[in-house]
């Protein structure tokens, strides 16, 4: 009895193991059929079986498709017969996917991030007003936020200004304005009130238990 005994290791390799063992038993077995009315028998009585597996999606025609699709891929597109949907092909499955286009972004100050940039050029193209002014001046608040995430210690409104000089190609000069923008302490306090929503251990209050233990 130990000799008659098999491993997986020494079985068939599974194309796709969700299916199991005797489901490509089924479809070798269709593979070495003559002729191909009794492939076609055969191939329509396996898509039934692997629909029983999920039978809600049973009757879905993408379903149907993605069904057949798998069948001539555990058969390693060997089983001829006729398929109501267009036989994928081997060179398909295959090939290697088309590498992805990442952005390729290098901001001089990183501490802003990308999409202060993307930004600052939507303010650029209104036009003046007093819905620009308090675009610009809200774009510089964040900068000076993200500054300070950056950098713990205050830092002064010029310093700001001139970044954002700088990244608009000199098309927003905030240098020469008497109005300053938020407190570098209220921007850290707002910070550290939503940090502790994130962490309710430290924004839980420690209560005195007066309760007697029975």
């Amino acid at each position: 009895m130990i000799d008659d005994l098999e491993y997986n290791t020494e079985r068939e390799h599974l194309i796709i193991p969700e299916y199991g063992r005797h489901l490509q038993k089924m479809i070798n077995h269709a593979k070495s059929r003559e002729t191909k009315e009794e492939r076609n028998k055969l191939a329509k009585a396996i898509i039934s079986v692997m629909g029983n597996l999920q039978p809600h999606l049973r009757d879905v025609a993408d379903f149907q498709h993605k069904l057949w699709d798998q069948l001539f891929i555990m058969s390693d597109f060997e089983l001829d017969a006729d398929s109501p949907f267009e036989k994928p092909s081997k060179e398909e499955l295959t090939a290697r996917p088309e590498p992805l286009k990442y952005p390729q972004n290098h901001p001089k100050y990183r501490f802003y991030g990308n999409n202060i940039k993307t930004m600052i050029d939507v303010a650029v193209s209104w036009e003046d007003g007093e819905l620009k002014e308090a675009l610009v001046y809200t774009i510089a608040n964040h900068m000076k936020k993200c500054f300070l995430n950056w950098n713990k210690d205050t830092v002064e409104d010029d310093v700001i200004f001139d970044h954002l000089f700088e990244l608009s190609n000199g098309k927003i000069n905030l240098k020469n304005s008497e109005e300053d923008l938020t407190d570098s302490s209220s921007l850290m306090r707002t910070k550290s009130k939503y940090s502790n929503k994130n962490n309710p251990k430290k924004s839980k209050k420690k209560y005195s238990n007066n309760r007697k233990r029975y």
